[in-house]
């Protein structure tokens, strides 16, 4: 009688085998072989599940991808009403300020390497782009919800200024982390997105 393959457990160890040789030998390593080596299987079973080199690429941006949506939504599902520090600390998830976050940020920066004149990975890096520019517009929407922004704050301009704000920061914090430590880099969003609010507000995010 055939074997009978759990193909979800089976696409779950070979998560938790990339996921060992990113942490232990860095992204470039994650190849074919290598995998099917951490995972113990043969290239020919790593490739029932990966048939092209784009999709094994498209897989591991997804693998990080999810870690952080997962990390993120539980910070917004933890409460209905969030104070000026949660949303500062909501912007420093999109940086590399500790060992998982900056394992995030070497795949990010690696597949979108990758994805430069392939259309098969820039349909997923696109999609990660608007799903961070969500994220920004709902720290700035938040602020005016919570009716801690400035009158008649421009809110189309400062989601773009902070999103290259966050953008810049998490490029300087991963390629010079000497310069742009973690306390830098979450002073200037703080004093960034404190700038944009009222000046009458409390350290808790309330007026």
């Amino acid at each position: 009688m055939p074997k009978i393959v759990n193909h979800d457990s089976q696409r779950e160890m070979i998560a938790e085998a990339v996921w060992r040789i990113i942490k232990r030998d860095g992204v470039e390593a994650a190849s074919v072989r290598s995998i099917a080596k951490e995972a113990g299987l043969s290239m020919g079973a790593l490739r029932h599940y990966f048939p092209s080199q784009s999709e094994l690429f498209i897989y591991l941006m997804q693998l990080v991808n999810s870690k952080a949506e997962k990390r993120i939504r539980s910070m917004i599902a933890s409460t209905s009403t969030p104070t000026l520090q949660q949303l500062i600390h909501l912007c420093m998830q999109l940086l590399p300020i500790n060992d998982e976050t900056k394992l995030e940020m070497e795949v990010w920066f690696w597949f979108n390497a990758k994805a430069v004149g392939n259309p098969k990975l820039q349909s997923l890096s696109d999609k990660i782009y608007e799903d961070t520019f969500l994220l920004i517009k709902l720290v700035i929407d938040a602020l005016i919800h919570l009716n801690l922004a400035k009158p008649g704050l421009d809110a189309s301009y400062e989601i773009d200024r902070l999103y290259a704000l966050v953008d810049g920061l998490g490029l300087h914090c991963y390629m010079y982390p000497n310069h742009t430590s973690p306390e830098r880099a979450a002073s200037l969003i703080t004093r960034h997105i404190k700038e944009l609010c009222k000046d009458e507000f409390d350290d808790k995010g309330q007026e």
